[in-house]
């Protein structure tokens, strides 16, 4: 069974793209916990940080890289932005394919949460 985020990246799934090359995909998260609120994936499986190799090395670069696309295409590069990566279960991963938040458009709240 495909992922949920498989599906948006196929277009099998509806998803709000903000950008995707051949790499990467993002999307602003459908439960958003702050103004904007994307998630940036690879478009091949990869379940979490822990299943990334270094033959991903192209992908994680583009996944860094897209943190700043997205930022300035959402407009918070200038005031700033949190990102944030959850890995496992003890890490709060609730799809199993590799992601990052981007949050932005207000002032984050202390701490992790």
């Amino acid at each position: 069974m495909t992922c949920i985020f498989c599906q948006i990246i196929q277009g099998e799934m509806p998803g709000d793209i903000v950008l995707q090359n051949e790499y990467i995909t993002a999307f602003r998260d459908i439960n958003p916990a702050a103004p904007k609120h994307i998630l940036i994936v690879p478009n091949k499986h990869i379940a979490s940080t822990e299943d990334l190799h270094r033959h991903d090395s192209i992908i994680a670069s583009e996944l860094l890289l897209a943190i700043k696309d997205v930022s300035s295409l959402e407009n918070i590069s200038q005031n700033g932005y949190r990102i944030i990566s959850n890995c496992g279960s003890h890490g709060r991963q609730e799809v199993q394919h590799l992601h990052i938040h981007v949050l932005g458009g207000a002032p984050m709240k202390y701490g992790l949460g």
